[in-house]
């Protein structure tokens, strides 16, 4: 009788493991992360991101409004959506504001249709792509950080990224009034690659206290009379960020880590606007730091990045 009991038990347990196998086999499970779409990874994006904010700048110009104080882009193809540094939960047309005014999103259709047309984005030349979340692109604007952006990790990484943010800022269209300096060891040894564009928009210099002493007396960067940049967008823009321009192109300053000067006052010379890109392991307002898998943790921004922008540009 002992034993029949015994068999009987292990029966139901038996049974039951078998339910709770089959019941676990039929849970839906998490998607597998999608891949980035060639449209996303590719130019096509880029142009996507431009005509987005140049009808930002030209709505907020043209409605009176200050320009709102965003630090990400992404891009997913069919949406593209601006991340705020603070909440405005009322955008312009043809926007929509979202998770409280946190982020302003628009379809890309809608960049299509007959509208107004938009303004150099100058205030936003700074944002280049960081790297995909999956199947969406995220560009980060430099200039938003509250001082110079590190980043540190495998060297062959920090490279690969630095080299792609800066080719980008030379060559694509958001930042096509941007100017680019590189700094020191970086200027000489081979940093860029032949397929970087070479345009008047990038310098050299010896070191960073030259680099910003010349960005400084090269002053306002006025376009020539009668230049189609000649709009309304080269007038004061100001609002509740740090952004401020008058006619004056963002500066994007290139050092590597070991040369960036520590004395007190150094960095004074950054105007509002302007980034600086240090790689390697520095105080930073924004430190970040590429994975050998090429991953990038993006620090305080809290942006995921499973691909940085060296490893598919």
């Amino acid at each position: 009788m002992i034993w029949y009991v015994l068999a009987v038990v292990l029966g139901l347990a038996l049974i039951g493991a078998v339910a709770a196998l089959i019941v676990t086999e039929r849970r839906p499970r998490p998607p597998k992360p999608a891949a980035a779409s060639a449209a996303v990874v590719g130019r096509e994006a880029l142009d996507v991101v431009n005509a987005g904010l140049r009808r930002l700048t030209g709505e907020c110009l043209r409605s009176g409004r200050s320009l709102p104080d965003l630090y990400a882009v992404v891009y997913s193809e069919e949406r593209l959506g601006l991340l705020l540094a603070g909440p405005e939960e009322t955008a312009p047309a043809p926007w929509t504001a979202e998770a409280d005014g946190e982020r302003w999103t628009i379809s890309p259709d809608d960049l299509h249709r007959p509208g107004p047309e938009g303004e150099p984005a100058l205030p936003y030349a700074l944002t280049v792509t960081v790297g995909l979340d999956g199947a969406d692109r995220v560009l980060v604007d430099l200039s938003r950080a509250a001082g110079p952006v590190s980043v540190s990790g495998p060297d062959e990484e920090v490279r690969s990224l630095a080299r792609a943010v800066v080719a980008e800022a030379l060559a694509g269209p958001v930042g096509a009034l941007a100017e680019v300096t590189l700094v020191g060891s970086l200027a000489r040894d081979g940093f860029l690659t032949g397929d970087t564009p070479r345009t008047s928009r990038l310098h050299t210099a010896a070191s960073l206290e030259e680099a910003l002493a010349r960005a400084a007396s090269a002053g306002p960067g006025q376009p020539e009379p009668g230049s189609p940049d000649v709009t309304q967008v080269f007038r004061l823009i100001e609002g509740s960020s740090r952004i401020a321009v008058q006619g004056e192109a963002p500066h994007l300053f290139v050092v590597d880590a070991s040369q960036l000067p520590w004395r007190e006052g150094a960095l004074d010379g950054l105007r509002r606007g302007d980034a600086l890109l240090v790689l390697g392991d520095a105080p930073a307002g924004w430190p970040w730091r590429a994975g050998a898998d090429g991953s990038l943790d993006t620090g305080p921004l809290g942006l995921e990045i499973t691909r940085h922008a060296g490893r598919f540009a």
